[in-house]
């Protein structure tokens, strides 16, 4: 839809009803019905004005509705009572239509603050100071384009509210019924979740008295749930340690807060462990969202036992990965007061089976050697890193002056992340070294003897998406710092963890509103292969993609070399203004396979500067499909869980009951999850269960009459 002109100035002043006197021969005094109604014609260029008649409609003014009638019928028709419920009846309508909605100006019954109107308005509603209206940015969530959708309410004298006035034509593009979940006044309809959680965190969790009973699902407790020791439970070490000042109630306040959880949340788990003495010592939980999302985006794990709480001489430690637009995800939380390695074997081996033991290919911790043994133990076959914003905050503590050392702090960056081959951080470290003196640091002395654990160069072949570049590190580092300094309570610090990730996924769901309203601006609009890329990924990582682009195509030499195969191309590329480096570039046209020395493509899932030049200089003009990784594009999210897309899947389900309740029971919370806050969605979800209820029924009714003529 193209721009419109923005309307006479006079039209906003009309839309505010006005209370007019009617002349009926007596002492002027206003009634309900003698309300002036503004009808504003489809054109826009015409106003009346017309008065109801408490006679002939008893009092009640009927509405005007401006526009098209359709889906207006319970709008028009429902009485609310009060301005919360008004605002969310229009927001009801706003969503099944594909709108977002605002509040807008209000009126009072004179010498009081009473409301007698309230006027809500599209979002759209407007023009916004200095911004100019184009093609290219008319149908954008954000911009305004002066849309005339509004609703007015009335409020009679017995605090009903009802409908008076509807525009319900809108000059700009309506959300699709797939994007109307994302629309943000209809967050709320979707996210009562997270204001729950809010809630709980501002105005403390109260759970009603007794004694904490352990979940019948835990496998650490359910052999002790008999224990008689439990009347007296307290956190601690274990037999050997001191019982920390962490009383009954504050315990009953968490496992009440987690078996709350999971009566909301069909896909919740919580676990807790006892030490010898019956004493619960370690709690792990995790919601429905976070399985999915680790179902989706399981490749990387970082795990932070950093968090002290210092009040409770208790750790806080998260597990967390990177989703599809590289933004921070919750996959699940513990609290531990046990810190031993049979702790970390017990929290590792719990936080697996709530994952449906799918082990994730890199985990990423601080450094730990007692953490280090327990993933050793738990995942061996997932490669261990130690992140390296942990190394650098040791480094202020163990180097002293050399944290001030430029020079030092050059060479020590260019060892954990700057080199492209071992022989070159070989060669680096021990110029470090000598060059400053440090052969008796015990501190360097270990981390040397760890470097596979965290220099970039000796792990080329490691996905680890991303979770070291920055701005990623910086997130990464300070996920609970304001949970673990300030609160004291363990139920206050489980509900601030939770209220952590509904703020991630705000900004995830933000996000996707963004990547379905509109691919991103390619900064070279004739580009096919920066198209495609749009076409294919989310906002964040397309960015990321046309950097690297624009390096390639830009600032890249490269030297063709001669290979025996006709099919098969090698280049020598060097990045200009980055040194004398030299990456290697390999690549067949007939399988459109391609490899780099840097290794980009294997450690982040993207292309590199260099890959990317040899697809130019080939005269190709899309990304190869197999290396466009589903974690970086829109569809990440969907057809998870339809064990159809992969053979191997699809068997283990028909040839195993366990696999096969698992898959579904995953499939319908996804499904459920998406039809929230979505009438329209929903009802199809239930005609769609119905549906299959009814065939389900057909072939178990044909089963047993096959079976009974049988046994005739």
């Amino acid at each position: 839809m193209s721009p419109v002109e923005p309307a006479a100035a006079g039209a906003d002043q009309a839309s505010e009803g006005a209370v007019v006197p009617h002349d009926d021969g007596g002492d002027g005094a206003t009634t309900e019905a003698q309300v002036a109604v503004v009808v504003v014609s489809t054109s826009g260029d015409e106003r009346r004005v017309e008065y109801g008649d408490d006679a002939e409609n008893e009092g009640e003014e009927a509405a005007t509705v401006q526009g098209s009638k359709e889906g207006t019928e319970e709008l028009l028709r429902k009485v609310v009572y009060s301005e919360e419920a008004a605002y969310k009846l229009y927001c009801d309508y706003g969503h099944r239509m594909g709108f977002s909605i605002r509040k807008g100006k209000q009126s009072y019954f004179t010498g009081t603050k009473r409301i007698r109107t309230k006027d809500y308005f599209c979002s759209k509603e407007g023009l916004k100071e200095g911004e100019k209206l184009t093609d290219a940015n008319f149908n954008d969530p954000h911009t305004r384009t002066n849309c005339r959708a509004m609703v007015r309410f009335r409020v009679n004298d017995h605090g009903e509210w009802k409908v008076i006035r509807l525009v319900s034509d809108h000059n700009h593009n309506l959300a699709r019924p797939e994007e109307r979940h994302l629309l943000r006044s209809a967050r709320s309809l979707i996210a009562g979740r997270s204001s729950s959680v809010e809630a709980m965190l501002y105005a403390g969790y109260q759970v009603p008295g007794g004694a904490p009973q352990l979940p019948a699902g835990s496998t650490s407790a359910t052999n002790n749930v008999e224990n008689s020791k439990q009347q007296n439970l307290l956190l601690g070490y274990g037999a050997t340690a001191k019982a920390l000042a962490v009383g009954t109630g504050d315990l009953q306040s968490l496992v009440s807060y987690l078996k709350s959880r999971a009566n909301e949340d069909g896909m919740f788990y919580w676990d807790v462990q006892l030490d010898q003495s019956g004493r619960m010592t370690n709690f792990f939980w995790r919601d429905g969202r976070s399985r999915i999302d680790y179902d989706c985006f399981s490749d990387v794990v970082v795990f932070d036992s950093t968090y002290r709480l210092s009040k409770q001489n208790l750790i806080c430690t998260p597990f967390v990965g990177v989703n599809h637009h590289w933004q921070t995800t919750m996959y699940g939380c513990a609290i531990l007061a046990d810190e031993s390695m049979s702790a970390f074997v017990w929290l590792f081996k719990s936080f697996l089976e709530s994952m449906g033991n799918r082990h994730p290919q890199s985990i990423f911790t601080n450094l730990d050697q007692v953490v280090s043994k327990a993933i050793e133990e738990v995942f061996p076959n997932t490669c261990h890193r130690i992140a390296h914003w942990h190394i650098q905050k040791n480094a202020h503590s163990r180097l002293g002056a050399l944290n001030v050392s430029k020079g030092f702090n050059k060479m020590f960056t260019k060892c954990i992340q700057g080199c492209d081959s071992e022989a070159e951080f070989e060669e680096t470290w021990a110029q470090m070294i000598n060059e400053f003196k440090l052969q008796d640091n015990k501190w360097l002395k270990k981390l040397y003897k760890l470097k596979r654990k965290w220099c970039s160069a000796l792990n080329k072949c490691t996905f680890d998406g991303g979770v070291e570049y920055e701005p990623q590190c910086d997130s990464m580092s300070n996920i609970f710092n304001s949970v673990a300094d300030k609160l004291t309570s363990l139920s206050a610090i489980a509900v601030a963890v939770d209220k952590h990730s509904e703020d991630w996924r705000e900004k995830e769901l933000e996000e996707d509103t963004r990547c379905l309203q509109k691919p991103p601006a390619c900064i070279i609009k004739h580009s096919d292969i920066l198209n495609h890329a749009a076409k294919e990924y989310t906002h964040r990582i397309y960015k990321l993609f046309e950097t690297d682009f624009l390096d390639g195509c830009g600032a890249t030499k490269f030297k063709e070399l001669p290979c025996e195969d006709n099919n098969t191309h090698q280049f020598e590329m060097t990045m200009q203004g980055r040194g004398s480096r030299v990456c290697t570039v390999h690549f067949n046209m007939s399988t459109m396979e391609l490899s780099c020395s840097c290794s980009k493509f294997e450690t982040m899932g993207l292309l590199c500067p260099h890959a990317l030049k040899a697809l130019s200089i080939k005269n190709v003009c899309k990304i190869p499909e197999s290396y466009i990784l589903k974690r970086w594009t829109k569809e990440a999210k969907k057809w998870v869980f339809n064990p159809k897309q992969y053979e191997t899947s699809y068997q283990e389900c028909m040839d195993d009951d366990a696999a096969y309740c698992n898959y579904v029971m995953r499939y319908a919370y996804d499904l459920v999850t998406k039809s929230q806050g979505q009438d329209e969605l929903r009802k199809a979800l239930w005609e769609t269960l119905e549906s299959g209820e009814k065939e389900l029924e057909k072939h178990l009714g044909n089963d047993t009459q096959y079976a009974a003529s049988f046994a005739t």
